[in-house]
């Protein structure tokens, strides 16, 4: 159980059933009538952010959410699998359910996943993926002054904004929060 005396930012718990956890908080102590708090709850599965007030003392369970790291191994049509890097045991989800970043994932990637009674809530790669460029249209010599960008396909399948004078062939580093080209690898 969590009290509102025990609200802190990130602190995790359970209304209606729903995984959230604290985005901001507010102990509110008026000079008329009890202490109140007031917060700011973000919902794992949805993402929604919710304004709502609670009474000073309210109790509420926290959520039974569970951290661990996979290995991705393979996807085939739209299931990914991966592996408990800690029991071995196997699991394949449906690509919907882990997010639009998965497919920059290469094999044998280490995940963060965070579960809710066994289902993924949220899925975080590393920061930084090194992924190689299978399609683009030629660079050509001066294309670096525009600053302009290209689509390129790299080889995990997913098309990724590069500079101009990127060729095929390359090796990139690619932010996986934003998508974003960071820079070429040597």
């Amino acid at each position: 159980m969590i009290s509102t005396a025990d609200f802190r930012n990130g602190a995790r718990l359970e209304i209606d059933g729903q995984p959230y956890h604290i985005v901001e908080f507010q102990h509110v102590k008026p000079g008329k009538g009890p202490a109140f708090v007031r917060t700011k709850l973000k919902a794992y599965k949805t993402g929604a952010v919710l304004d709502r007030t609670f009474r000073s003392g309210e109790k509420f369970e926290e959520p039974n959410l569970e951290e661990c790291e996979m290995q991705f191994l393979y996807s085939g049509g739209d299931e990914y699998s991966f592996m408990d890097t800690e029991s071995y045991e196997q699991i394949s989800y449906a690509k919907d359910i882990l997010g639009e970043n998965v497919d920059l994932l290469k094999e044998n990637t280490i995940v963060k996943f965070l579960l809710y009674h066994s289902e993924p809530i949220t899925v975080e790669l590393p920061i930084f993926m090194e992924l190689k460029v299978v399609e683009t249209d030629p660079g050509f010599r001066g294309d670096t002054a525009t600053g302009g960008t290209k689509p390129a396909k790299v080889e995990t399948g997913a098309s990724i904004k590069v500079p101009l004078y990127l060729e095929t062939g390359e090796i990139i580093k690619i932010d996986t929060r934003t998508r974003t080209f960071v820079e070429r690898v040597r």
